[in-house]
């Protein structure tokens, strides 16, 4: 692991690292904040956040403002990027597909599956990693995101009941199935036959694979410029509904698609999964 940099924030500690993966078969850059709670190596819970098209890691690490929250509540967060990427990986021209638009599921198409193996990366070999050289107790996983990353957040966690304590989401794409965004990319990445897409569609798994325990924490800007062609949300709550899963879904007038909306609720969400980690 290579060590990008550190700086010392609210007595814990925010990092950048790079590795080699070998499920995505080139360098992947993630950010962890390590609360002071664990500085002396004692292990503490972990929620994953899963950023949206375009971004890195980065976005969610210097923009959303959850380090503060963190370090009270003693919770490590970890900022993977949102594809792969390099010289040698897939591109697309357009923001939507390619290098930053990952969407966090398992390629199957040239030219796109050699690297673009999110879906494991995230699920396997970055969860064994972070075990391995951080004081973190894999016992204790909830996860979450934003927009693409919300998607990939409701999806991992739906999949993988006995892993993730809890789940919530800022602006999730709930049905890529149903949205340009998700259309798109999902042709790409698995070919055109739709039966294949359900695999990565939160309302699909919702009816497939039944609730999960704990409730689900949804918040959505009612001024969001996606909010109708992509987001969608009630597609989403209506699953829900219909599965008798618990949601809690927010919807907030005047609030964007943007960092100052995530940055305005970040902490009632680590609030949320720290109730279930706990």
């Amino acid at each position: 692991m290579e060590t990008i940099s550190e700086v010392i924030c609210f007595g814990g500690k925010q990092g950048v690292y790079r590795h080699t993966s070998s499920t995505t078969n080139c360098q992947m850059e993630f950010s962890v904040y390590t609360p002071p709670q664990a500085l002396n190596g004692n292990k503490v819970p972990i929620v994953w956040y899963l950023s949206g098209l375009t971004c890195t890691q980065d976005n969610a690490t210097t923009k959303a403002g959850f380090q503060r929250i963190a370090a009270e509540l003693g919770l490590m967060i970890v900022c993977p990027d949102t594809s792969p990427r390099g010289d040698g990986v897939a591109d697309n021209d357009s923001y939507d597909l390619g290098q930053g638009a990952g969407f966090y599921l398992n390629a199957t198409q040239t030219p796109w599956q050699s690297h673009f193996q999110m879906y494991d990366y995230i699920v396997k070999e970055l969860p064994a990693f972070i075990a391995i050289h951080f004081p973190v107790n894999m016992s204790q996983q909830s996860i979450m995101g934003h927009s693409m990353g919300g998607h990939g957040a409701l999806t991992i966690a739906l999949k993988n009941k006995d892993t993730y304590k809890s789940v919530s989401a800022f602006s999730p794409i709930v049905s890529p199935i149903s949205c340009p965004w998700g259309k798109k990319a999902l042709t790409a990445y698995l070919g055109p036959d739709p039966d294949t897409w359900k695999e990565y569609d939160a309302c699909e798994l919702l009816k497939q694979y039944g609730p999960i325990e704990s409730n689900i924490l949804i918040d959505q800007g009612l001024s969001d410029p996606f909010l109708e062609n992509e987001l969608k949300p009630h597609l989403f709550s209506d699953a829900c509904v219909e599965k008798q899963q618990n949601i809690t879904l927010r919807q907030h007038e005047g609030y964007d698609h943007s960092y100052f909306f995530i940055a305005s609720f970040f902490e009632d969400h680590l609030r949320h999964h720290n109730q279930y980690l706990r």
